[in-house]
């Protein structure tokens, strides 16, 4: 009999369908899932997990109790990759208040989603595994998936945790998760810095993926340990801003050892590589840059431009280059004010850390970077529009040109309070604002009868992401403009999780069902609420809900 199931279980999700599990149902539904007994053995159970690339694209019962009858797409929770009581009891409480039962259920499969789905790899510091000569892969490890892709950004699982971080001080596991996550970035960055998505960790065991390109690109890499290496200057901001939000959350300094500071030695290098012209000032000669990336592509966003060096760029600007976006989408002018924004504010966090730590000469040296930086986000990414005054550009090349649009991806011009660059009632900011969400000032700011909001080129002109939308409402003090973001979100989320983007004018039409940083950020959106705008998700006069 079990050997059934087990063999029926690995024929895909259908046998997972109305909430059971080897016909075990969900004790918290109003069954009985989580004692599997019948001597089941529990790492054989885990063999027939089905894959969640395929689970999540099928509806699963209960069904939520709202109009749209949502389905429950947690798996079964002796497949899932990573767990907290903690977690758990948030779910329990938030859920339980939340008056839409539709927001509700996609707030119970999106919190959790990332420890659910994404933790391939976990280690604390007490597990033995391979040990290196050179020190690295030391203490508690974590690899966090992206989801449907076996491989980790850093700038995704940086956002994939954000959400946990204030609970990290309560759940000991999940402070050692994060310590591990931020010990596991620092190895990346150590081994290829210029790098956005890497391969599991060597000693995990986990074999490494092809990402079917073919790339040419210096430095070289290994790609037995990079899945992808597009520099995005986000990318190593995430990695400090990682640090920075268990620091303020933990008030441990557990990560700050010598591969920590040697991932950060290594940054300094890029952003010092990274600031320099095409054309020595003094004399005009051309400087090749230290990164260069060629792929055989057909389509222009996939590569840099003149044989993978991209657009010239001036000098003196105090600006950082970025070869790529967020979106994983070439820049078209260098200096991306985003990802100079969010350095500039992590430097600074850093240096602050740093100081707490003794270390009060390269605390030093980090702040004085960043407010270079931040110095020439306000002297060189500030424009004038003829509509609406002054705003920040998305990319400048320091020669004057400017390119005024938004992306999706974060980070994002939408989210610069978020990033902690500016307050949302910065003037600046408010002009920016505006034109992002008006389709006259943003053209990837796209509408449609079915859902609208910020898209990108990444994935086409008629995808818009739901992730801008949330960025929206945190950035929004208007109840009406939240309260019609959130049913617009909801009512793209069919299956009770957040896509990467929605066509506008279908929502049938989508990509990705498992995207685990975009359902993060849909339960940051809603943390945020339960905090600052309760009213608008548990009731009038309801109490705050804070994580303290």
């Amino acid at each position: 009999m079990i050997l059934s199931l087990l063999t029926h279980a690995l024929l895909g999700s259908s046998f997972f369908w109305n909430g059971f599990v080897g016909g075990l149902e969900d004790t918290k539904h109003g069954s009985n899932q989580e004692a599997l007994g019948f001597g089941i053995d529990g790492e054989r159970y885990k063999t027939a997990c089905p894959d969640y690339k395929h689970y999540s694209v099928v509806p699963h019962r209960p069904l939520s109790k709202g109009p749209l009858a949502l389905p429950y797409q947690r798996p079964s929770p002796h497949c899932r990759t990573f767990s907290s009581s903690l977690v758990e009891e948030i779910i329990e409480e938030i859920s339980a208040r939340m008056e839409d039962k539709d927001l509700a259920r996609i707030f119970e499969n999106a919190f959790p989603n990332t420890l659910d789905t994404t933790v391939r790899w976990h280690v604390d510091s007490t597990e033995k595994h391979k040990r290196y000569r050179d020190g690295s892969w030391e203490g508690a490890q974590s690899f966090i998936v992206t989801g449907d892709i076996n491989a980790e950004w850093l700038r995704d699982s940086t956002n994939q945790l954000a959400q946990y971080q204030a609970l990290a001080k309560k759940d000991k596991r999940l402070e050692t998760l994060i310590l591990g996550a931020i010990n596991t970035q620092a190895e990346y960055v150590i081994e290829s810095p210029y790098c956005n998505a890497f391969q599991p960790p060597p000693p995990s065991g986990e074999p490494a993926v092809n990402n079917g390109q073919d790339d040419t690109v210096h430095p070289a890499y290994e790609p037995s340990r990079v899945f992808e290496c597009k520099y995005e200057l986000d990318s190593l901001a995430h990695f400090l801003a990682l640090g920075n939000q268990f620091h303020n959350s933990t008030g441990s300094k557990a990560f700050l050892n010598s591969r920590w500071y040697i991932a950060l030695d290594t940054i300094l290098e890029v952003l010092t590589e990274q600031a320099k012209p095409t054309f020595n000032f003094a004399t005009g000669k051309f400087e090749k840059n230290e990164y260069l990336f060629r792929r055989m592509t057909n389509r222009g966003t996939e590569t840099l431009s003149l044989s993978g060096i991209g657009n010239p760029l001036g000098a003196g600007t105090g600006l950082i280059r970025s070869a790529f976006r967020p979106s994983d989408d070439a820049t078209i002018l260098g200096f991306f004010i985003p990802a100079n924004a969010m350095m500039a504010v992590e430097l600074k966090r850093t240096a602050e850390l740093l100081k707490s730590a003794g270390k009060d000469a390269l605390a030093g040296r980090l702040k004085e970077q960043g407010e270079i930086i931040e110095k020439g986000v306000w002297e060189h990414g500030v424009v004038t529009n003829k509509i609406y005054g002054e705003v920040f550009a998305f990319e400048v090349d320091g020669y004057g040109s400017s390119i005024l649009m938004d992306d999706a991806n974060l980070p994002s011009l939408l989210a610069l309070p978020l990033l902690g660059f500016v307050d949302a009632n910065n003037k600046v900011y408010r002009n920016t604002r505006k034109m992002i969400l008006d389709r006259a000032g943003n053209p990837y700011c796209l509408v449609g009868k079915a859902f609208s909001g910020v898209g990108g080129p990444h994935v086409g002109l008629q995808h818009a992401w739901p992730m801008s939308r949330l960025v929206q409402a945190m950035t929004s003090n208007d109840d009406d403009e939240i309260k019609q973001v959130l049913n617009n979100v909801r009512d793209t989320s069919r299956l009770g999780l957040i896509h990467e983007s929605v066509n506008v004018g279908r929502v049938a039409d989508y990509t990705r069902s498992w995207f685990a940083w975009a359902n993060s950020v849909f339960a940051q959106t809603i943390l945020d609420l339960a905090a600052r705008k309760p009213h608008l998700i548990f009731g009038e006069g309801a109490k705050p809900f804070v994580i303290a």
